[in-house]
């Protein structure tokens, strides 16, 4: 029984992935829109909200083209509530939101996106020139010095570090990538179809010890869209709505003086505490996979294996496969499918609780999904369920 004081999702909707696309990154986004729009049984007039992380950036236009006041200028929006930024608990902090605005009761149907454009800018430096800075201030002070520019090398250090409390083996962590890469030959619009082989991993160049080429995902060009209804504005909808059951977020320091563990641990277990379900209850989950080893402690912070655990749990990749006991990442995450920011992985969760995952939809009957997003200094946790 749906309840008017729930949010739900109503809508998903996804753009072309590529490299180096020439559609313009606001196209893309309209692309998503208009697919969830269609899926939800919906028009513009009835939209009134828009949620996005984390804004359009101007000096990092690959990173972040398009913000939220575009998309209503564009679109012909009549907001009542809107949010763009990103100072907030990860990229699915945006739906976070979006759900408590239509609780609040300030608005009833909100578009939330996140549109990529990474790929792309790196070929037309002219048109998205890299930012240059003469100093280092804000949160890069803490990283660019040590030219820990990417999420890679900090990731790595909790990865190792897992490696020598726990015994986590590359063997072992390689089933994230491997299993991701199974998944993404079964979904059309992967960005990587071809299969990975456990001698390709192995073989691979590290880059940041103990995580090598396969353990990272890649520049993407691609816009997605989540459509969040209040519960009572689901008679507008035609489609099976999906309930966010439960969320959680976490932000950790970002310097130097780091936290002994990363953001995802904490919520995983507030999420749990936020709802009846428990994490026998969850048929699908749809984890973060920036690098690899973030999937692996999402396992763990979610309660599906105990601490340390998570090495052992994975390993052979049966219990993550399409038919395993935790399927994971079915559309590829973004090791496989593309670096969608976040976002993919709470599209996928209601694209499999719908049925509507094809040749990668999961055996049975679906009802509960997790999906995440960060999982270092930022986390957040959906809980999904269709009723």
């Amino acid at each position: 029984m749906m309840s008017a004081n729930e949010a739900y999702i109503s809508g998903v909707g996804q753009s072309e992935i590529g490299t180096r696309l020439t559609r313009s990154p606001l196209l893309l986004t309209l692309d998503a829109v208009r697919e969830a729009l269609d899926e939800a049984g919906l028009t513009i007039g009835q939209i009134d909200g828009v949620s996005t992380y984390p804004g359009r950036i101007p000096a990092y236009l690959g990173f972040s083209p398009v913000g939220a006041d575009e998309l209503i200028d564009a679109l012909g929006i009549r907001a009542t509530w809107y949010a763009g930024g990103g100072e907030i608990s990860s990229q699915l902090g945006a739906v976070v939101a979006a759900a408590a605005a239509v609780r609040a009761g300030q608005a009833r149907h909100v578009i939330c996106f996140r549109t990529v454009y990474e790929a792309a800018a790196l070929a037309r430096p002219d048109e998205y020139p890299r930012p240059q800075r003469d100093r280092v201030d804000g949160s890069s002070q803490w990283f660019a010095p040590f030219n820990a520019i990417s999420a890679v090398t900090w990731t790595a250090q909790y990865a190792m570090l897992h490696v020598k409390r726990y015994g986590l083996k590359r063997e072992q962590l390689a089933q994230i990538a491997l299993t991701a890469r199974a998944h993404s030959a079964l979904n059309p619009r992967a960005l990587v179809r071809e299969p990975l082989t456990m001698d390709e991993y192995m073989s691979a160049r590290m880059i940041s010890s103990p995580l090598c080429l396969y353990d990272c995902d890649r520049f993407t060009d691609a816009s997605t869209v989540v459509i969040v209804s209040a519960g009572d504005a689901l008679d507008e909808v035609k489609c099976t709505p999906i309930r966010i059951a439960a969320m959680a977020g976490t932000v950790e320091r970002h310097s130097w003086d780091q936290a002994d563990e990363l953001a995802c641990y904490p919520t995983g277990a507030d999420l749990w505490k936020r709802t009846d379900y428990k994490p026998a209850d969850v048929d699908t989950a749809q984890l973060y996979d920036g690098f690899s080893f973030q999937a692996l402690a999402w396992i763990e912070a979610l309660g599906f294996c105990e601490l340390g655990e998570g090495g052992r749990f994975i390993e052979g990749g049966k219990r993550i496969a399409l038919d395993g006991e935790l399927p994971l990442n079915t559309f590829g995450g973004q090791i496989g499918a593309g670096r969608l920011h976040g976002f993919g992985f709470a599209h996928e969760a209601v694209v499999q609780l719908r049925g509507k995952g094809g040749a990668r939809q999961i055996p049975g009957d679906p009802r509960v999904a997790v999906s995440t997003s960060g999982g270092g200094p930022l986390a957040t946790a959906l809980l999904l369920a269709r009723d």
